[in-house]
C-alpha cells in the first residue's frame, strides 16, 4: 500500500467507500499514513479530499471499508475520545468559533478540543503554552485581540496554534491557505515547513487544490479524482507533470525549485 512502508501506521484505510445521496464521493480508497510522514492531498473540486480527511479524522464513518486511526478501529472504539488526539484545522472550525473570543483563549481551548474557554479548567502552564505557540507563529501581538478583528492570515495561524495546543498525534489541515493573500500564504507555509522539519511534530496531512500551497518538507502525496486515487506515494514520484495532468484532466507542466512545486498549463 502507498505510504508508510515500515513505519507504524497512524492512519490505515482499506477499500473505503463513502456514498452521499446515491453518489460515491470516495470509492475503493486505500491509504497508509505513517509516523513522521507529511502528506499533501491534491485534486480538483469535488474529488473527495475533504471527505477523506473527515474519514481519517474519525468524523465520518464510511459507507464501506475499514478505518484504523492511532491503532483503533473506527466503529469499534470511542471515536469522541480518540478525536482529542487528532487536530483538525478547517473552514468549518473557523466558522464554529465565537468571534468575540480572544486569540489567546482560542488557542488555549485546543488543550481539550473545546470551542469555549469556560468549558474546561486550564492551568497556568496551559496559558503559558498558548502564548509560546502564538509567539512561535509570530502572532504574539494578537494574543489579546478578538477573533473578529483578525485578518484571514492571522486567523489561520491562530487555528494552527490551537491545533498544536493539545500535542496531537495526527494533524489534519483542510485548505489552510485558501483565501490568503501572498504574504499571509507564504508566512503560513513557512510555519508549516517548520513543522514538517520538526521530528517531534505529529504526522500530518494537508489538503489543497494548488501545488503552490504545498510546503517544503512534505514527504508524500496523494492525487484524487472523482473519489478515486490517481496516484499516491513519495511526493517526488507523485507530483509529476503526467500524474497531475491526469488528475486535473488538463495538460500541465509541473516544476520544482527550493522545495516548492508549481504548475502551468501547457500551450
Amino acid at each position: 500500500m502507498p505510504g508508510s512502508g515500515d513505519r507504524a501506521a497512524v492512519v490505515r484505510l482499506r477499500s473505503v467507500r463513502v456514498v452521499r445521496d446515491g453518489t460515491a464521493v470516495l470509492e475503493g480508497v486505500d491509504w497508509d499514513l505513517g509516523e513522521g510522514e507529511r502528506w499533501a492531498v491534491l485534486g480538483p473540486n469535488g474529488s473527495g479530499k475533504t471527505t477523506l480527511l473527515q474519514v481519517a479524522g474519525m468524523r465520518l464513518l464510511p459507507t464501506a471499508g475499514t478505518v484504523e486511526v492511532l491503532g483503533e478501529r473506527y466503529g469499534r472504539t470511542d471515536a469522541r475520545a480518540l478525536r482529542r488526539r487528532i487536530a483538525f484545522v478547517s473552514g468549518a472550525l473557523l466558522r464554529a468559533l465565537r468571534p468575540t473570543i480572544t486569540a489567546h483563549d482560542i488557542v488555549v481551548t485546543g488543550r481539550f478540543a473545546a470551542l469555549e474557554p469556560w468549558w474546561q479548567r486550564y492551568e497556568a502552564a496551559d496559558h503559558e503554552r498558548a502564548e509560546e505557540l502564538l509567539a512561535g507563529a509570530g502572532m504574539a501581538e494578537v494574543s489579546a485581540r478578538t477573533f473578529a478583528v483578525l485578518s484571514e492570515g492571522e486567523r489561520q495561524q491562530v487555528l494552527l496554534a490551537r491545533a498544536l495546543m493539545g500535542r496531537p498525534d495526527l494533524l489534519l489541515l483542510d485548505e489552510p491557505a485558501a483565501g490568503l493573500d501572498l504574504a499571509h500564504r507564504e508566512r503560513l507555509l513557512g510555519r508549516l515547513a517548520s513543522l514538517a522539519a520538526d521530528a517531534g511534530a505529529p504526522a500530518m496531512a494537508l489538503v489543497t487544490h494548488h501545488l503552490e500551497e504545498i510546503p517544503p518538507g512534505v514527504t508524500h502525496a496523494m492525487l484524487l479524482r472523482r473519489g478515486q486515487v490517481v496516484a499516491a506515494g513519495a511526493a517526488d514520484t507523485v507530483v509529476t507533470s503526467e500524474a497531475v495532468s491526469a488528475c486535473f484532466e488538463l495538460p500541465v507542466t509541473v516544476e520544482r525549485a527550493g522545495g516548492r512545486w508549481w504548475a502551468r498549463a501547457r500551450p
